[in-house]
């Protein structure tokens, strides 16, 4: 058994994803939390500037050459497109070479490329590093996703993997509030501000750079790729130092498993087992995808402009409305989280889904009929946001915990990038050039093509989603590499397949 270098290969029985399974809330967990979760808040910080400030930088004197409709529809998409293409890209690699490494590469990808957008000095150069920008977030999607449901505790997954993700709106308020202050021209040149509005999402990104130093590779991981003397330390650590936490001793864990270990897997064993394995679930997945990609990234990339044409906002005081919807945005994660570890994921993802794109209707209906001004838009859409956010979520969640740990970052990766690539890049395009009309019947046609989307991945949820609230990950999706001697869990591999009722 090897200790690091080159791994070994061979087979092992183990009671680690047991063991992290029945731990007890402790520091290390939110050591984890912090490291890892909070870069979405830098997501959330970045989309929203872009939102905030694109009309300040469509004005003569920005120092760019570049319309509204550029910044909130092109470099939107090819914002989204980065972040499908770094998906991909470092999510195969995540699955081979683990998820710390990676993690530590996409945010310093995610770094360099931010702070050349704050340097852009044409629209090209700005167009370009929005790419990379979105570039190294799509690799942080795979990498953080994987490795926090593998450290988190089966009770607490449902909701610290939502909050987590909902925390992006976090980082979405305090981009809409950091915008009024750095387009105030009374304190910065109107070609400076909206480049130190980027320029702090570096700076936030260095800070959680070195807590992520600390944050362990997957013990799970470890395990199948020849490491498990490795994982076995660690995961002693971690006991011994939560027992002296809390002062008592850990009950015994529930159940092992034997794993034939290896060093990588090919692709196309991974897109057999997702497709051909847990069709259901590729359904599912892509569903959950395309609804809230196409909803969130029109809306986050042009709700400023939406407010600045419809209801003559002015473009510097639209960061105060988008802090509005981005608090009800991270209220839904918050607050509905725990029932999706309560009630269950089938009921919380598609009731979510459908409620939000009911109300999304709702929201069309009275901006069309001429009701609503820039305030009662914004607790329209806070309210619709409030369900959408903690689907779109469990979007993030489903995908990561219900296909098998050896392709977990890859199918995180393929189901982000193939729904948001159908979603997330028509999204802003379609949004921005119907706004961009300034007819308010285009506009309605944008809500209610959101809203369709959001519906119909609900239905699919009724039918297609799987009961995971409070299983292990290897009783949800077996491991390829799990040995059919002993079962897994305490479960045959073939019998956790698919099976003909709904949620598979």
């Amino acid at each position: 058994m090897s200790d690091g270098g080159t791994p070994a290969t061979g087979t092992v029985t183990t009671r680690v994803p047991a063991r992290l399974d029945r731990l007890p809330w402790s520091r290390w967990h939110w050591m984890i939390v912090v490291g890892l979760g909070t870069v979405w808040i830098l997501d959330g910080l970045e989309v929203t500037v872009v939102g905030s400030v694109a009309g300040r930088i469509a004005e003569d004197g920005s120092g760019l050459a570049i319309t509204d409709a550029q910044v909130t529809g092109v470099a939107a998409a090819l914002y989204v497109a980065g972040a499908c293409s770094g998906a991909l890209f470092f999510g195969r690699l995540t699955d081979r070479f683990g998820r710390k490494k990676l993690f530590m590469v996409t945010l310093a990808v995610y770094l360099a490329a931010t702070a050349m957008t704050a340097l852009s000095f044409s629209a090209w150069w700005f167009f370009l590093f929005r790419f990379l920008t979105g570039f190294g977030i799509g690799g942080e999607y795979a990498a953080i996703n994987s490795a926090i449901d593998e450290l988190i505790p089966s009770k607490y997954r449902g909701r610290v993997d939502l909050i987590i993700n909902g925390s992006y709106w976090l980082g979405a308020m305090g981009g809409a509030l950091l915008s009024v202050v750095a387009l105030d021209t009374d304190l910065f040149p109107q070609d400076i501000g909206w480049r130190l509005a980027f320029g702090l999402g570096v700076v936030l990104g260095l800070v959680i750079l070195l807590v992520r130093r600390h944050v362990p590779e997957s013990p799970r991981w470890m395990l199948i790729h020849g490491r498990a003397e490795k994982a076995e330390r660690l995961v002693d650590d971690v006991e011994r130092e939560v027992e002296r936490e809390t002062g008592r001793p850990l009950p015994p864990p529930a159940g092992e498993m034997t794993v034939h270990q290896r060093g990588t897997i090919g692709f196309g064993e991974i897109a057999r087992t997702v497709f051909r394995g847990y069709p259901r679930r590729a359904t599912l997945g892509f569903a959950l995808f395309v609804g809230q990609a196409f909803l969130y990234n029109a809306i986050t990339f042009g709700f400023g402009s939406l407010l600045v044409r419809f209801f003559d906002v002015p473009s510097g005081t639209t960061g105060y409305f988008f802090a509005v919807i981005a608090f009800g945005n991270f209220l839904g994660p918050l607050l509905l989280g725990p029932l999706f570890d309560t009630w269950g994921r089938r009921p919380m993802i598609a009731g979510t889904y459908l409620l939000s794109g009911l109300l999304l209707f709702g929201t069309a209906a009275l901006f069309g009929a001429g009701v609503l001004d820039a305030t009662t838009m914004t607790i329209c859409w806070s309210v619709v946001l409030f369900f959408a956010s903690a689907g779109a979520s469990s979007a993030y969640l489903t995908v990561s915990e219900i296909f098998p740990m050896e392709t977990r970052a890859m199918s995180i990766a393929f189901f982000y990038a193939v729904g948001t690539a159908a979603g997330g890049i028509s999204g802003p395009l379609v949004f921005a050039g119907l706004t961009e009309s300034g007819e308010v019947s285009d506009a309605v046609l944008a809500f209610c093509i959101g809203a369709a989307l959001m519906i119909a991945a609900g239905l699919v949820a009724l039918f297609f989603a799987v009961a995971a609230e409070g299983r292990a990950l290897e009783d949800i999706a077996p491991p390829l590499s799990v040995s059919d001697e002993p079962e897994a869990a305490g479960r045959p591999r073939d019998t956790a397949r698919e099976s003909g009722r709904p949620g598979g």
